[in-house]
């Protein structure tokens, strides 16, 4: 039984990456589709595919490489189901100074620090790319 999805996605880019995979599969979710939509729009992979397998779907996403390293250098998950890690709109992270980025889940849908600043609003940090 597994109890964090987002972490486990996470751990599957994290070792994929590292393997040299050109792609990772994992079960698919709604909230799994917005961390790669996030992922994709700020270009840490190349694209995300929902794939048919018969019975609940599959999750594919395209890792993107630069001189044979992975773009994706470092992903933490942040915010646990045993201790969740909440900010206020004034507190969102900055990652990196402005490298990375910050995923948050707000009350607007899941969204980027930067967006997040724009936007005014705080909430859950999912987890943080760079």
């Amino acid at each position: 039984m597994m109890t964090d999805p987002i972490a486990d996605m996470l751990t599957r880019v994290r070792n994929g990456g590292q393997a040299g995979h050109k792609w990772v599969d994992m079960p698919v979710s709604k909230l799994k589709i917005e961390v790669a939509k996030l992922l994709k729009e700020n270009h840490f992979i190349f694209d995300f595919k929902k794939l048919d397998d018969g019975k609940h779907g599959v999750l594919r996403l395209y890792l993107k490489y630069h001189d044979g390293k992975p773009v994706i250098r470092h992903l933490e998950r942040v915010s646990r189901p045993g201790r969740r890690q909440y900010v206020g709109a004034a507190d969102v992270p900055r990652v990196r100074n402005g490298l990375g980025m910050a995923i948050l889940s707000t009350s607007k849908g899941l969204m980027t620090d930067r967006s997040a600043k724009t936007e005014g609003v705080g909430g859950e940090v999912m987890a943080i790319v760079w």
